[in-house]
């Protein structure tokens, strides 16, 4: 590994970001999911080790995460019991990473609704992994290996 990181809350309840970067040489790819669980700088959890299977598998040397919640827990319910679970900072390391990767991966699973026009707007190439039912863009910790990125047709998503 090259480089890893996080940024964290002060009180480490939220984190804002995560990266992993194997190969500087080659462009990042940016994931949105809903909420963090226990990575962080030096520790993978297995949605984070799926995300980096699927990332170098498409020729990607690193990726880059943040979530649509930045209120760290192993369960999105916990979110509910929480003041903030969007977390003070969270909107601008979004926005930030967004306006700095030219490619985003949304998948933050069953309930996290539809990719929002911020993202889809965003001049960036967004894919997703399918769609779950409500049309959220499907978690990557369950699907096959073998699963394809597919990509948005943003202007289309837009304009319906």
């Amino acid at each position: 590994m090259k480089d890893a990181g996080a940024i964290f809350s002060d009180c480490g309840r939220y984190r804002y970001r995560l990266w992993r970067i194997w190969d500087p040489s080659l462009p990042t790819l940016l994931w949105i999911l809903y909420n963090p669980s226990t990575a962080d700088a030096k520790v993978e959890d297995p949605t984070l080790r799926r995300c980096m299977d699927f990332t170098r598998q498409w020729g990607y040397g690193g990726l880059t995460v943040v979530n649509r919640f930045a209120y760290r827990a192993t369960n999105p319910r916990q979110l509910n019991s929480t003041i903030d679970p969007v977390g003070p900072e969270n909107t601008s390391h979004v926005l930030n990473a967004l306006l700095t990767h030219r490619e985003v991966m949304c998948a933050w699973g069953l309930q996290g609704g539809p990719i929002p026009l911020e993202i889809l707007c965003s001049g960036a190439q967004v894919f997703h992994l399918g769609l779950c039912r409500d049309g959220s863009p499907k978690h990557p910790l369950y699907l096959a290996k073998n699963t394809v990125r597919i990509p948005v047709d943003s202007q289309r998503q837009v304009t319906t």
